[in-house]
């Protein structure tokens, strides 16, 4: 069975691991998406006015571009049309895009741009189809699907070229079948695109950086079809904007280039702890990470019920002896011992496997395709926030989270190796903060306006706590604020790359840097 890492997350933390095998629960789901509701969704006519100036009037010709694309353009007429559609997830499925192109080059990116632009529709890029709130298949718009350049090379030198629509299993196996590794983040379907655009927040963080640190170039089709090379020496600001700015603001990306390290043996680590334990367990973990060796990476994972549970579950770029060590300073500083232990020494792969809920499977089975069925999809709301430099109050967190069955709070460390550049040594500002934070429940379509609204107070609970920033690549229609949560004070820069390379707001979109 497949599961991504935070619904592998979540599951442990409402009842180990077990528990994962055939549940479709509210603690069984962690990642992308949120529809309606509470949350209003970005329908075609709430795009920016600018992007519709010519509107119905003049509709892209579509017939061009299938003469150019042949059956990869998929229009709502074809066969296919009604999973090529389709992001991750479900309660997005009424979202309908006027055409999905599945472009394998970007001669292709190119030819998209070339048609659809100046009249009037949304157009969106989408790799691994995990945005949040679904921005990657816009309704009426135009579906520029890279998932077709997934290609990854690595050179003697380290650097790993990899194609936009690689998901991140897909990644980690290339890579570390060269013996190398790259910090990135957990969930294996989800799309290297997104991820390094908006960050890129991992198990491997702490030791080695964000995903957008290791970024050294990236190859862009802009929104007037000019093919870019993004680098220090080459298009500078467009290279700042690119690490951290969020994606779908700037242009599509088609290639990565990637500076790689060496792959060492990792340690896992997973400890259950009794419920009623969070405010010991949470204020110990956050004092922990805080202190530990750049080597550690730890979430704490909250779930909300009467009391609320929690988990921590860790990865240790080291051996098994100095990762016990370093448990065992956990568990004397929370003065709580787990009700399960377990620490394991694993090669990369196979630790990338385990924190993404894959363990026992293959690479094709980690990263399910949708596009054949409906295998690998979830529904579920979520939101962020980033905290600050200072740990949040436990019992306050914890009071926050009682009575909310279902709901799970995901604490992410930072720090280590994050916090030694600026915060506008790239577009990525939350340099000093201690972890981001993941609020999540499975929904449906019948539940899912009083789930939200039970997301939302969380979320705004935290941010009364001091946790007032939020991570762009969990993208949320009503944060307020949500331009400077973001980008902080990197935001008028983002601006003005955004007008330079985007002066008409092709790629424009609700939530796009130009309205923050």
């Amino acid at each position: 069975m497949t599961i991504d890492r935070r619904r592998f997350l979540a599951a442990l933390g409402a009842g180990g691991a077990m528990a994962l095998a055939g549940t479709r629960s509210a603690a069984a789901y962690q990642g992308t998406g949120r529809p309606g509701g509470a949350r209003p969704r970005p329908a075609v006519d709430a795009w920016p006015a600018r992007t519709r100036r010519a509107s119905a009037v003049m509709p892209p010709d579509w017939r061009a571009l299938k003469r150019r694309l042949g059956d990869r353009l998929v229009l709502p007429t074809d066969p296919d049309y009604p999973t090529a559609r389709l992001g991750f997830n479900e309660l997005n499925d009424d979202q309908l895009p006027a055409a999905v192109a599945r472009c394998a080059s970007p001669s292709d990116v190119q030819a998209c741009l070339e048609v659809a632009r100046g009249h009037g529709i949304p157009i969106a890029a989408r790799g691994g189809g995990h945005s949040y709130l679904g921005y990657s298949i816009p309704n009426a718009g135009l579906v520029i699907d890279v998932r077709s350049m997934a290609r990854v090379h690595v050179r003697p030198d380290g650097i790993a070229t990899v194609g936009a629509g690689a998901r991140l299993i897909e990644v980690y196996a290339a890579l570390a079948a060269a013996g190398r590794l790259l910090p990135a983040g957990s969930c294996p379907t989800v799309g290297v695109s997104g991820l390094t655009l908006g960050g890129g927040i991992g198990v491997l963080t702490r030791k080695y950086g964000l995903t957008c640190d290791r970024l050294a170039a990236a190859q862009v089709v802009t929104a007037d079809s000019c093919l870019r090379t993004a680098s220090p020496e080459s298009e500078p600001d467009l290279y700042w904007a690119l690490r951290g700015g969020g994606g779908g603001n700037f242009g599509v990306v088609t290639r990565f280039a990637f500076r790689t390290e060496p792959a060492p043996l990792m340690t896992t680590i997973s400890l259950r702890f009794p419920a009623g334990s969070v405010p010991a367990v949470m204020g110990a973990w956050q004092e922990w990470v805080a202190e530990a060796p750049f080597e550690l990476w730890a979430t704490c994972q909250i779930a909300g019920g009467t009391p609320p549970s929690c988990r921590v579950v860790g990865c240790y770029v080291g051996p098994e002896e100095t990762a016990n060590a370093l448990v065992d300073q956990l568990i004397a500083a929370a003065g709580t011992q787990p009700t399960t232990r377990t620490v394991q020494l694993k090669t990369y792969l196979d630790a990338m496997k385990y924190m993404g809920g894959c363990a026992n499977d293959t690479i094709e089975q980690c990263h399910p395709t949708w596009e054949g069925g409906v295998l690998g999809r979830a529904a579920f709301v979520a939101a962020s926030r980033v905290l600050g430099p200072d740990p949040l109050d436990s019992g306050a967190v914890t009071e926050l989270m009682t009575g909310r069955t279902g709901i799970d709070l995901l604490l992410d460390s930072l720090g280590g190796a994050v916090s030694e550049l600026a915060p506008d040594a790239t577009a990525f500002p939350h340099r000093s903060s201690l972890a981001s934070a993941q609020v999540y429940a499975g929904a449906t379509p019948a539940d899912q306006e009083q789930i939200t609204t039970s997301v939302d107070e969380v979320r705004d609970g935290l941010a009364r706590l001091g946790a007032t920033g939020a991570y762009v690549n969990y993208i949320d229609a009503t944060l307020p604020d949500w331009g400077t949560a973001y980008y902080g004070a990197n935001l008028p820069r983002l601006k003005e790359v955004a007008h330079c390379y985007d002066p008409d707001g092709v790629f424009a979109f609700p939530q796009s840097v130009v309205f923050g």
